[in-house]
C-alpha cells in the first residue's frame, strides 16, 4: 500500500504542514501584516488544490471503493417508493455485472443496467355507477276510455343500465376514479330526468303549473290555482271523444273518499286542438281584466294527444246550462233581439224590466263585459258569426262554412256560445274563446262594439294604467308549458304588443263615443 493509498496520513501531513514551527515563526515577523497574509494564503490554496487533485485521481482504483448491490436492499428502496406495488422475481444478484477492467487493470465505465418492474395481473376495480346502458325496452302501460272511445295501448320507454362482465374500466390514481364516477352519475341523473315520459296511468308527469306556482298574483283566485294544478298535473283516468266540439273529454283521477261522479266533483277537463292555444291567454287576460267569465285553462303536453304537442285543456264546468246543437247557447238571440235587450238596459240598478221589454234573465252589464274581452281578442263567433264587420281570411270558420256571403239580413242572424249557469242565470260564461292576434289594426270587427254604450271600469283602468304587460307576463309565467310553446317571452312579447295596441284603440273609441264607465261589480 503506498502512501497516497491512507487518506488519513494525507489529512495528518496537511495539518502538519500548517502548524510546523516555521509557519508559526511567520507570525511573529515583523514584515507587514497585509503581505503577510497574503503569502500564506496563496501558499496554502495552491497545496490545498494540489492534495485535492490527487486525492480524487487515487481513491477511485481503490479495490474496496465499488461496493456491490445486494438485491433485497434494492427491492427495500422499491418497495419504499412505490408502495402497494407487488415485485416478482425480476430484481436478482445476477442483474448486476462485476466491473469490467481491461488488460492493464484500468476500470471501464460499465454498461447501462435497465430494469422493469411489472405488477401482478389482478381483476380491474369495479366502481359503482359505471356503468353501460343497454339497449331500450318497451313496456306497454294500457289506458283505459270511456264507454265511447275505443281502448289503447301507449309505450313508455325506459333506460336499464348494467355493466359488462369483464369489461375493464381504467382510472388513473384516486383522482381519475373520482372522476370518471362523477361524471358518470351525471350522465345516469340526466337520463333518468329524461325518462320522465307522460304515462298517465302508471306515472305523473311534472306539469308547468306547480313549480312556478309560488306566490299567486292577486287576480287569480284559489279556485283557479287549484283548478290549474289539476288540469295540468293530475294523472288521467279516462277519455271520451266530443265530436260536436272537436275536443276530447277527460277525466282526471280523483283521491280516495270521493263520491259522486268525476265531472260533477270538478275532475273533468276537455283538451282542444294545438290551434286553439290563445284560449289559454284568454283565460290570463280575463282575470287580469276583472271579469271573471272564462273557465280555467292551462296548456298540457300527451304523448296520446297531437303526437305530444301543447294543447289547450280548459275545466268542464257541470253547473253549465244545457244549450243546443245549433247555436251551442243556453239562450237564444239574434242580433235584432240583442241590440233591443242593449236599449232596455235589463236589469240594470236592480230595476225589474217589463214583460213586453223582451228581457233575459242576463244582466245588462254581461253584454258590456263580453264586447270589452271580445274585441280585445277579436273572438267573432259568438256576436258576428257571418264575419259581417271585418274582412276575414280563408282560415276563418264563417269563410270555410259560407257564412261571409250572408250579411244582407243581419237582424236574422243568430248568436252563439251564449251561455249561463243553472244557478247563476243573471251572469255569462265565456266559452270558446279562441282568440286572433294576426288581425291588423284596419281590419278590426268593430261590429263586436256596436250598442255598448257603458264599459267595466275594472277593465278600462288595468287598459289606462299600462301595467296590462307586466301582469300578462307575470300571469302568463306561471303556465311552463304554454311559455315555452309560444317561443319563450320573447313570443309572448309579440302577443302582448297586439293587445296594447288594440286596446289602444279601444280607449280612443271609448272617448270618441262619449261611453261610461262604470263599477260592474255585483
Amino acid at each position: 500500500m503506498t502512501f497516497f493509498d491512507q487518506p488519513g496520513k494525507i489529512k495528518n501531513l496537511f495539518i502538519c504542514c500548517l502548524c510546523s514551527p516555521r509557519t508559526l515563526r511567520l507570525w511573529t515577523c515583523r514584515r507587514l501584516r497585509t503581505r503577510r497574509n497574503l503569502l500564506l494564503g496563496t501558499a496554502c490554496v495552491i497545496y490545498l488544490g494540489f492534495l485535492v487533485s490527487q486525492v480524487g485521481h487515487v481513491l477511485p482504483q481503490h479495490k474496496g471503493g465499488y461496493e456491490t448491490i445486494s438485491s433485497r436492499s434494492l427491492q427495500d428502496a422499491v418497495q419504499a417508493s412505490f408502495p402497494g406495488i407487488p415485485l416478482d422475481s425480476t430484481l436478482s444478484p445476477s442483474s448486476f455485472q462485476e466491473p469490467n477492467l481491461d488488460g492493464n487493470g484500468t476500470l471501464v465505465p460499465p454498461n447501462v443496467v435497465y430494469i422493469t418492474l411489472r405488477s401482478k395481473r389482478s381483476k380491474p376495480a369495479n366502481i359503482r355507477g359505471t356503468v353501460k346502458p343497454k339497449s331500450r325496452k318497451k313496456h306497454a302501460v294500457p289506458l283505459s276510455y270511456g264507454q265511447h272511445f275505443p281502448k289503447a295501448a301507449f309505450t313508455g320507454q325506459k333506460e336499464i343500465f348494467f355493466q359488462q362482465p369483464g369489461r375493464d374500466i381504467h382510472a388513473v390514481g384516486a383522482i381519475g376514479a373520482a372522476t370518471a364516477l362523477e361524471a358518470k352519475k351525471h350522465q345516469l341523473d340526466i337520463l333518468q330526468h329524461k325518462e320522465m315520459a307522460v304515462r298517465e296511468r302508471g306515472h305523473q308527469r311534472p306539469g308547468g303549473i306547480s313549480g312556478r306556482i309560488k306566490s299567486s298574483p292577486s287576480w287569480l283566485s284559489k279556485e283557479d290555482i287549484l283548478s290549474m294544478r289539476m288540469l295540468a298535473d293530475s294523472r288521467i283516468e279516462s277519455i271520451q271523444e266530443l265530436p260536436s266540439h272537436k275536443a276530447v273529454l277527460v277525466v282526471f283521477e280523483r283521491g280516495p273518499g270521493t263520491t259522486g261522479t268525476a265531472c260533477s266533483q270538478g275532475h273533468c277537463g276537455i283538451i282542444k286542438r294545438p290551434l286553439d292555444m290563445s284560449e289559454v291567454f284568454a283565460f290570463h287576460l280575463d282575470r287580469i281584466l276583472g271579469l271573471n267569465r272564462s273557465l280555467p285553462s292551462v296548456s298540457r303536453k300527451s304523448e296520446f294527444f297531437q303526437a305530444g304537442q301543447a294543447c289547450p285543456v280548459i275545466l268542464w264546468d257541470s253547473s253549465l246550462s244545457p244549450t243546443d246543437n245549433n247555436t251551442h247557447s243556453s239562450v237564444r238571440l239574434t242580433w235584432g233581439k240583442y241590440q233591443q235587450l242593449l236599449k232596455q238596459k235589463c236589469w240594470q240598478n236592480g230595476k225589474v224590466p217589463k214583460d213586453e221589454w223582451g228581457c233575459t234573465e242576463i244582466h245588462h252589464h254581461e253584454w258590456s263585459k263580453m264586447a270589452v274581452f271580445d274585441f280585445l281578442l277579436q273572438i267573432y263567433n259568438r256576436l258576428d258569426r257571418h264575419c259581417c264587420g271585418f274582412k276575414p281570411l280563408k282560415e276563418d270558420s264563417c269563410v270555410q262554412q259560407g257564412l261571409a256571403l250572408r250579411c244582407s239580413d243581419q237582424d236574422a242572424v243568430d248568436l252563439t256560445h251564449i251561455v249561463q249557469r243553472r244557478h247563476d242565470q243573471r251572469h255569462l260564461a265565456f266559452i270558446d274563446n279562441k282568440g286572433f292576434f294576426d288581425r291588423s289594426e284596419d281590419n278590426l270587427d268593430f261590429k263586436i262594439l256596436q250598442g255598448i254604450n257603458e264599459f267595466p271600469e275594472s277593465a278600462v283602468s288595468v287598459l289606462r294604467s299600462q301595467r296590462l304587460r307586466e301582469k300578462l307576463l307575470q300571469s302568463l309565467f306561471l303556465d311552463k308549458v304554454y311559455w315555452e310553446s309560444q317561443g319563450g317571452r320573447k313570443g309572448i312579447e309579440k302577443l302582448i304588443d297586439v293587445i296594447e295596441r288594440r286596446s289602444k284603440i279601444l280607449l280612443t273609441y271609448i272617448n270618441a263615443h262619449g261611453a261610461k264607465i262604470l263599477p260592474m261589480n255585483e
